[in-house]
């Protein structure tokens, strides 16, 4: 079937599919930010968030060293770089493939976190500072341009004038009247003003040399708007997805999400934020930026699951070591055929190889390609389930964790990226894998290409680990 939006978003040396939403975490290492000030000061309690978002489903880290609340204290460049730098090498050192962002309005902290690896600059104020375009413009990062109404005033109510000619009555009683009789301000002055500026900076960026699908455009939600005015634009979200960039929506706990729920105090919105941000996916928008990740992952990928047919194609690397080792394997195929929005397509021949990664027996291996509806996390849940099934037992005390009974490695899944202790896609040691690269030849034509084509780098035959001996033959699943 034919995805609605195969759009890319370039992000330095990553290329981040659009085909579903993306979650960008929210990490304010910043002692006066609205809902979360000074829970993150230390960098080591921020690396470590990070990386727990990271293993929750975020995308992206997105990193803020500077508070834009209402009244806040603006800070020097110097000060915001002290806080940022330590936790972005932090986490680039922890997950080296994890794709950062940088939240900041500085050219000078955005050029130095670009060396050391960010992917993406956030720009609140909406790249209107030439030395930020140039920043942009030096670096492969993405751009993500926001809108700031900064004291252009309030769109107005529109008014109706009626129609004064009525049939004569008799004297009444003086009763006071309004003319408004809209509940929200006009739409197309406030959008007229919103869209304007983000195409206008939009252009900006390309004519300095920052190529089109490198950009983002955020309308700025709580960015001295009134909730009213918030709630117009976000109403009209499908106009800002027709302007042809990716829409971020950023309403994480903002005090318009307040006004429509109700709830006062900021960290007390999650639910609500989630509530919004499945109205601004379903008008269109691709990136959610959060603070409660663990929320967000639950309800949207729960809701593109339902509400979506998006089957991706997945390389599952099966292992046995233990006991009846062709059996497991078979076994371990149908259950993975048995995991709800996803089927097993086809599965290679198992293989007798060496042992690697510190295992001192030698192994029985296939590769299961599959196609799945579910997040990679959700079908990493399962597939460390299918384990528990067939009574795999990890023991970390242990070189390779031990014995295996079953092993389910998702080694591949397609348009996707992710960085985590929990699960890296791909699997950062996938081309080095005879045993998986070797199986894999019996279910395309060229893995090697098809590997690398998708950025993953292939070992030469020589240099690999884990080189398969022999062939087992064909594991009857069906």
């Amino acid at each position: 079937m034919l995805r609605q939006d195969y759009s890319i978003w370039r992000c330095g040396r990553h290329e981040i599919s659009l085909a579903r939403p993306r979650v960008m975490g929210i990490l304010n290492v910043t002692p006066d930010s609205f809902s979360d000030g000074g829970e993150h000061d230390d960098p080591k309690v921020a690396v470590d968030y990070a990386l727990q978002m990271l293993d929750q489903g975020a995308d992206i880290i997105d990193v803020g060293g500077e508070s834009t609340r209402p009244g806040h204290t603006p800070v020097s460049p110097e000060e915001e770089a002290k806080r940022v730098v330590p936790v972005i090498r932090g986490i680039l050192q922890a997950a080296p493939s994890a794709i950062v962002s940088i939240d900041t309005r500085h050219p000078a902290v955005a050029h130095m976190c670009a060396r050391m690896g960010v992917s993406i600059i956030n720009d609140v104020s909406g790249f209107t500072d030439p030395e930020m375009v140039r920043v942009a413009a030096e670096s492969n990062c993405g751009c993500v341009v926001m809108h700031w109404n900064r004291g252009e005033g309030q769109a107005t109510r529109k008014f109706v004038q009626l129609d004064s000619a009525r049939p004569a009555r008799a004297p009444q009683r003086s009763i006071p009247t309004s003319t408004r009789r809209f509940t929200l301000p006009e739409e197309a002055p406030i959008m007229r003003d919103v869209m304007g500026f983000l195409g206008d900076q939009a252009r900006i960026l390309m004519r300095a040399g920052v190529s089109h699908d490198r950009i983002c455009i955020d309308p700025g939600p709580g960015f001295d708007k009134t909730a009213d005015q918030d709630v117009v634009i976000q109403r009209a979200t499908r106009k800002l997805v027709s302007m042809g960039y990716p829409v971020l929506t950023a309403v994480s706990r903002k005090r318009f999400v307040g006004a429509v729920s109700g709830i006062t105090v900021a960290a007390d919105r999650d639910p609500a934020t989630m509530g919004i941000c499945l109205s601004a996916i379903e008008s269109g928008a691709r990136i959610l930026r959060v603070h409660d990740v663990a929320t967000a992952c639950q309800a949207i990928d729960s809701y593109w699951s339902v509400a979506k047919a998006d089957p991706r194609q997945g390389f599952v690397s099966i292992g046995s070591n233990v006991g009846d080792r062709l059996e497991n394997l078979t076994q371990a195929v149908r259950l993975i055929n048995q995991i709800p929005l996803t089927c097993v397509v086809q599965v290679s021949h198992a293989y007798e190889t060496e042992p690697a990664y510190g295992i001192k027996t030698s192994v029985a291996n296939a590769v299961v390609e599959i196609r799945s509806e579910l997040h990679p996390m959700v079908l990493l849940d399962d597939l460390m389930n299918v384990e528990q099934q067939l009574g795999r037992e990890r023991d970390p005390e242990q070189t390779g964790h031990g014995p295996r009974t079953i092993d389910c490695d998702l080694v591949y899944v397609e348009d996707e990226e992710h960085a985590g202790r929990k699960l890296t896609l791909p699997h950062p040691h996938l081309g080095e894998r005879d045993y998986v690269l070797v199986p894999m030849e019996d279910l395309m034509h060229d893995p090697v290409r098809f590997l690398m084509h998708a950025g993953v780098p292939v070992y030469a035959p020589e240099e690999r680990v884990g080189h398969v001996v022999s062939e087992l033959g064909v594991l009857d699943w069906q």
